[in-house]
């Protein structure tokens, strides 16, 4: 098997990286398309850091098992399938591990590799062949978040408030953000992202012949 056409995509929370990537995959059988997620690869609780007041940050570099995410990443691309146990929010929040729960990632002509730190972490951002980087308003990417924590965690929007001022905006102004220029594409999506995802699409079914 020829190395897979890998493609990074990152964006701050609640830019719409999740929607884009099922739009994407939508356009590809699963043999074509391989997609693997930051998300993944969080540390165990114990291994994670609070702030001031006592409450953990999810969205610090540290959060996440770095170097399983580039070992995995290096397996996909030699030909290597990867399983991993899933990693769930229980609703309180609070990162927990889910019932054995387990998903094989099998290489595939196309690798999509996703998250917050895709392109900061410098060793994954070596090995991607395309960077993309989707953004929306702030306000827009409050909203989304707010109603995906509800939905998916049944987090209280206080919670939701909080972790945004104190967690997530200071990492994305400061860490994600100031690399945007370094992306290949970047995307808006406030409204919708359909033509840029067309466009990506013909390119890649171009690449893949």
């Amino acid at each position: 098997m020829n190395k897979p056409f890998t493609i990074g995509i990152t964006g701050g929370s609640g830019s719409g990286k999740t929607y884009f990537l099922k739009g994407l995959s939508a356009h590809f059988k699963p043999e074509e398309i391989c997609l693997i997620s930051q998300d993944n690869y969080y540390r165990p609780i114990d291994q994670q850091q609070t702030d001031e007041n006592g409450v953990i940050n999810f969205d610090l570099p540290d959060a996440f098992d770095r170097g399983a995410f580039y070992d995995d990443l290096l397996k996909l691309k030699s030909g290597q399938a990867v399983i991993k146990k899933e990693y769930i929010f229980d609703n309180t929040g609070t990162l927990k591990r889910g019932p054995a729960k387990f998903f094989e990632f099998k290489p595939a002509p196309i690798l999509v590799v996703e998250g917050l730190f895709v392109q900061y972490f410098e060793e994954i951002e070596k090995e991607l062949d395309l960077k993309i980087f989707i953004e929306a308003k702030d306000y827009i990417k409050i909203g989304r978040r707010i109603r995906r924590d509800h939905a998916e965690r049944g987090s209280d929007v206080d919670d939701v408030l909080y972790r945004y001022q104190h967690h997530v905006m200071p990492v994305f102004e400061t860490l994600i953000e100031p690399i945007k220029h370094k992306a290949d594409l970047v995307i808006p999506n406030n409204a919708n992202f359909y033509r840029a995802l067309e466009v990506l699409v013909g390119y890649l079914k171009s690449v893949i012949g």
